[in-house]
């Protein structure tokens, strides 16, 4: 979409489920995720970078900017190969090398096959980008399964840990660790309890962890995104939120993939080489 063309408010945003997990490409109003409003500058150049969730959403269009700014780029999927082969297209097309690795980032074991396969593969690690998420909606916080409290915690931070255990052997000083957060974990959500609590654990991690690794020069940030149009929304929200998603933000809309995408390069990148621990806010005007 040009800069030119308003993005669609969250009145325009049409109500649509779908089985999670849901495909991008099964969306009837798709994410902007093809960076065609980004203006790259080489700043990734002879970078390596691993994304989890890397297949569609905030991971595809980090994917791509990366690959934009010159590096090789590895994505870690769980479901969907047809998102997981559009992106791993796109990155080939953009003249960088992608691996793709259909792993569950819940087990510590899968991790480390997908640090081993990235380095094996691609002769380096430099960036992390821990991005894999999983939410579902309970109207009633009594509803919340034990099954459901184990696969939200162990998606969305147990992996996060397993991650970046995986990828510290490879990691060298100037190096770095990005983790995705929420909005939700600094102001909470009432349909979405346990994801919240998981997004304020990975604040906390990534404070812990810069404090951590400041004396090797690895540097680990977060960006918190505000709400934004991926396929886990028609999948994981009551379709009355989906008609209405992004609508308590400042702009008056969900963001896009696209949008959250240079907030991922600028920590990468020596662009933000004194910024370690740093919350990065991108939300829309939700303020934390």
């Amino acid at each position: 979409m040009s800069t030119d063309e308003p993005r669609p408010k969250s009145s325009e945003i049409a109500g649509q489920k779908l089985p999670y997990p849901a495909r991008q490409s099964d969306m009837n109003q798709a994410p902007d995720s093809d960076l065609s409003n980004y203006r790259p500058a080489g700043k990734l150049r002879g970078k390596t970078a691993l994304i989890t969730g890397g297949d569609s959403g905030i991971g595809r269009a980090v994917a791509i900017a990366f690959a934009m700014e010159g590096a090789d780029v590895s994505i870690v999927y769980n479901a969907n190969d047809d998102d997981a082969q559009f992106t791993h297209d796109r990155v080939k097309e953009l003249g960088r090398q992608c691996v793709r690795i259909k792993v569950d980032v819940r087990q510590a074991s899968a991790c480390r096959q997908a640090v081993d396969k990235t380095v094996e593969e691609l002769g380096s690690l430099d960036i992390l980008v821990n991005n894999a998420a999983y939410q579902m909606a309970q109207p009633r916080f009594e509803d919340i399964t034990e099954e459901q409290l184990r696969r939200t915690f162990e998606t969305n931070i147990f992996a996060y840990f397993f991650m970046a255990q995986a990828a510290l052997p490879h990691l060298k000083e100037g190096d770095t660790i990005i983790n995705t957060g929420s909005i939700v974990g600094l102001v909470g959500n009432p349909i979405l309890i346990d994801y919240t609590a998981t997004k304020g654990a990975i604040h906390a991690f990534t404070k812990s962890l810069a404090l951590h690794l400041g004396k090797r020069n690895i540097r680990v940030n977060c960006v918190v995104p505000g709400p934004v149009w991926t396929p886990n929304i028609p999948a994981t929200m009551p379709l009355e939120e989906v008609k209405n998603f992004g609508h308590e933000v400042a702009l008056e809309r969900p963001g896009q993939p696209e949008e959250l995408a240079p907030a991922y390069v600028l920590l990468a990148s020596s662009d933000g080489s004194f910024m370690t621990g740093s919350l990065v806010e991108v939300t829309g005007g939700k303020l934390g």
